[in-house]
């Protein structure tokens, strides 16, 4: 479907922060704490390797073939 186009440092940075943010809203209560489900983004983008924005954009930080 899309080809990886998410590499690297990259990568883990978006798995770090979106599990942060999943984390955030089971520990905080309030009326915006469901802002922190779209740390449900960055976690897929980084677990599968592809983000549809980079394809739009031309970005690629896989490492080079």
């Amino acid at each position: 479907m899309f080809a990886k186009n998410v590499g690297g440092i990259d990568k883990i940075l978006r798995i770090v922060v979106g599990a942060l943010l999943i984390l955030a809203y089971f520990l905080t209560d309030g009326p915006y704490s469901w802002l922190y489900l779209l740390g449900i983004i960055p976690l897929v983008t980084g677990l599968l390797g592809t983000c549809p924005i980079y394809s739009l954009l031309g970005i690629n930080t896989c490492p080079r073939k």
